[in-house]
């Protein structure tokens, strides 16, 4: 039987729905945290990203003419995909993009107060400013002589904050920009605004990327770290599992690992010794019935000889008495003989020395002993094909095969004998036309004195251990036996053996 859902699946998808929780738990903390105070997005490597921004823009936006700084913060403004804005405390636009600004960002730019800090110095004279493609994340700003602007370090942190708004969708970052203008002191109290529809903000404010990156590197050791554990155990499930079905198919040898130190371990050691004590049972029950068989035999063999003389000395009206007894007596003696054959293929040894057997030569003999010289068994196999077995086993098997054939459906059509290379090995079937027997039963008609029919009498067959002997024989050649039903109707039962 396939498993549904197989152990390990279901070890990884436990592992997979805690990292979905623990995902889904972080990110309503991030919801809550930041729809309650966006701003603490600013206090780490997102703030001074801005803040290093803001400070090259604030450069060039002093070194550029008043009509060019809206060129300037488009230009800025492409390169990370935000809507750059300079404004008033009150709101109103200087440069930038024409966006309405939403009242609460208004709100954050009133409470913004005096500047903290004193004004930038003007450029240079003569100096002008150039700018460069953006590098890693960030714009670079150097002069002509190739020189960058001073490190971040050396520049005092500005207020700065962050709003989500609805009218429109995005989220509004706004820094104090100082600006030196000598002839408006009150041009100092500028501010940068910029507008992102997403919370990455181009990477600026928020870079998903380390955050995936690790994600993916957090799974990708968490499956590593587990994997070993996970097939630990799903291995030693799959050889108990393989071996409590060789147990169930009379295999009592097969023993399987009991080096695991765990519950594993402990159920490995139990198999073990449930095999072995079964192992016992059966040669015990097995080497049962072989001695009371043979001890069966003498007495069996007197009572013939003496219903022989009976016979010759009793008149014509005991002769029907003496005929019912004698049947009687034979039934039993061939009872005892399968009970001998069943006992001796079982308790022979597991490994047999197998030899090279011609199929079709060994099929032909076997039909001419049970058949006769009618067609009633028809055998159709290649001359050259061959298979590792021992011949008396292989022969025993197959003949009980064609007997059971012969009695159950003989009168229904002739049964076939073939033989065929299949993978690593030879398929040898026998095939009747009779009425087959239910699916429920197909594998329990190997089993000792298992019958179809309830009753036992000798007009319904033998004693049900025909086919038990045939699969002891092929097992003992190192094969497999197995029945099915033909369509329309028939049974057939196939020998695997090596090639």
């Amino acid at each position: 039987m396939s498993l549904r859902f197989p152990l390990s699946a279901k070890i990884l998808l436990w592992f997979f729905l805690n990292l979905l929780l623990l995902g889904a738990a972080f990110y309503l903390f991030f919801r809550v945290q930041y729809h309650m105070g966006l701003d603490a997005l600013l206090t780490g490597q997102a703030g001074e990203r801005i803040e290093a921004l803001s400070n090259i823009i604030g450069d060039e936006l002093q070194a550029a003419a008043v009509e060019d700084r809206t060129e300037v913060l488009q230009y800025f403004g492409q390169s990370y995909g935000l809507q750059l804005m300079l404004v008033r405390p009150d709101g109103a636009l200087l440069a930038g993009a024409a966006l309405p600004v939403p009242p609460a960002v208004r709100a954050r730019l009133a409470a913004f107060g005096p500047p903290p800090m004193r004004p930038l110095q003007p450029p240079p004279a003569g100096r002008e400013r150039k700018l460069h493609p953006l590098r890693d994340g960030a714009a670079v700003e150097r002069d002509e002589e190739g020189r960058q602007p001073p490190p971040e370090g050396t520049r005092r942190s500005r207020p700065k904050f962050m709003v989500r708004t609805a009218e429109p969708a995005g989220y509004w970052v706004g820094i104090r920009l100082p600006m030196y203008d000598r002839n408006h002191p009150e041009a100092q109290l500028q501010t940068l605004l910029l507008f992102s529809p997403t919370l990455s903000g181009g990477g600026l404010f928020i870079d998903f990327k380390p955050w995936l990156l690790a994600g993916f590197g957090a799974v990708l050791f968490s499956v590593l770290f587990w994997l070993p554990l996970i097939r630990s155990i799903t291995r030693s499930i799959k050889q108990l599992t393989a071996a409590t079905g060789q147990i169930a198919e009379g295999h009592f040898e097969v023993r399987v690992s009991e080096r695991r130190r765990d519950e594993l371990g402990r159920l490995g050691a139990e198999i073990n010794s449930m095999a072995a004590r079964l192992d016992g049972f059966v040669a015990g029950q097995k080497r049962f019935l072989g001695d009371a068989a043979h001890e069966l035999c003498s007495p069996l063999a007197r009572m013939q000889v003496a219903l022989g003389i009976l016979e010759q000395r009793a008149g014509a009206a005991e002769a029907e008495y003496v005929a019912d007894v004698r049947e009687d007596v034979q039934e039993m003696s061939n009872l005892v003989n399968e009970l001998l054959s069943f006992s001796k293929a079982s308790l022979r040894e597991k490994t047999v020395p197998l030899q090279r057997v011609p199929l079709a030569g060994l099929a032909r003999r076997v039909a001419a002993r049970e058949a006769g010289a009618g067609d009633k068994v028809q055998v159709q196999i290649a001359d050259e094909l061959a298979a590792m077995a021992e011949p008396d086993l292989l022969a025993r098997a197959l003949a009980n095969l064609v007997r059971n054939a012969l009695r159950y459906a003989g009168d229904a059509g002739p049964v076939l004998i073939t033989a065929e290379p299949v993978e690593q090995g030879v398929a040898l079937r026998v095939s009747d036309s009779g009425p087959g027997v239910p699916a429920g039963a197909l594998q329990k008609i190997f089993d000792p004195f298992y019958r179809l029919e309830a009753s036992r009498s000798r007009d319904t067959g033998g004693v049900g251990l025909g086919l038990a002997i045939v699969k002891t024989c092929v097992e003992a050649c190192q094969g497999s036996v197995a029945a099915s039903n033909r369509q329309p109707s028939g049974l057939q039962v196939e020998i695997r053996l090596k090639a």
